[in-house]
């Protein structure tokens, strides 16, 4: 299984949910950013997806998004095969 990086805050909801959802599909080696206690970090996270908004997921090299996009890769059944590959 691949690595899966997850930039987060402690007060995020959606991080939460996102985290369960990868740890029930069998997620291992997850690394988890936060980016509330580093501004370099949310500087870095913002960089590198364009986005302001927490959870930002990466699976391998695949930037997936936030929890919605995480969890319409799953509906579409299409999560699977990204985090095996």
């Amino acid at each position: 299984m691949v690595k899966v990086v997850m930039y987060s805050t402690g007060v995020c909801p959606y991080c939460v949910r996102a985290e369960q959802m990868l740890v029930r599909k069998g997620v291992t080696d997850m690394e988890k950013i936060r980016v509330d206690l580093d501004p370099t970090r949310l500087a870095e996270m913002r960089e590198k997806t364009g986005r302001r908004t927490v959870p930002q997921i990466y699976i391998g090299e695949t930037h997936v998004g936030g929890f919605d996009d995480l969890a319409a890769l799953d509906h579409a059944g299409r999560l699977d095969a990204l985090l095996s590959a």
